[in-house]
């Protein structure tokens, strides 16, 4: 049991995983993640903590990064929907400041890994949703950095208009552009 199935996206080393589900008149089983499945997929990653969080409709989640500790991520949706975004923010990639976005939710069960070196958000499509990801190295309160989730250069495009009343946190809402991100990790 515990087969996947893996995409590749158009930004090299983000992966969307769909799992396998076995369904029968009690409901369903599903392997979420399984260590040897990820390997021969290209995801060869030691996850050291897992991470839940609820939210409301209209909440926006990010741009997330982290700027000494970075961490992988394997992203999913287990109550509700997403749109979940990343940026590649990796110096040197062909894909720099370009970013990919899926709907995870309850119902695909789709997954998204995300590596090292990208800003990751989501926006909560549904009433309430419920988001789980595992990590690959521990939080570091003093090491968090953000991107405003509406930099014109990077273009997100959400699924939600001018009209959407979102919710953001006192910090995402000071996030910097990416122009300034880029100038002050340039000294890096």
């Amino acid at each position: 049991m515990g087969k996947i199935t893996v995409e590749t996206c158009e930004i090299e080393g983000l992966k969307v995983i769909t799992p396998q589900v076995f369904e029968d008149p009690r409901g369903y089983f599903v392997e979420t993640y399984q260590y040897n499945d990820f390997k021969n997929a290209g995801i060869d990653v030691n996850f050291v903590q897992d991470n839940q969080s609820a939210s409301v409709k209209g909440v926006l989640r990010g741009l997330h990064f982290q700027i000494n500790y970075p961490q992988d991520k394997l992203v999913r949706v287990i109550s509700g929907s997403v749109y979940d975004v990343a940026v590649d923010l990796r110096k040197g990639s062909p894909t720099f400041g370009k970013w990919f976005g899926v709907e995870l939710s309850a119902e695909n069960k789709k997954q998204l890994f995300v590596p090292k070196g990208f800003a990751h958000g989501f926006y909560v499509m549904s009433d309430y949703a419920e988001f789980v990801y595992k990590v690959s190295d521990f939080y570091h309160p003093n090491d968090e950095g953000g991107i405003m989730y509406n930099d014109p250069t990077i273009g997100v495009k959400w699924p939600f208009d001018d009209e959407t009343k979102l919710i953001l946190s006192d910090k995402d809402k000071c996030h910097g552009s990416f122009e300034d991100y880029k100038k002050e990790h340039e000294a890096l």
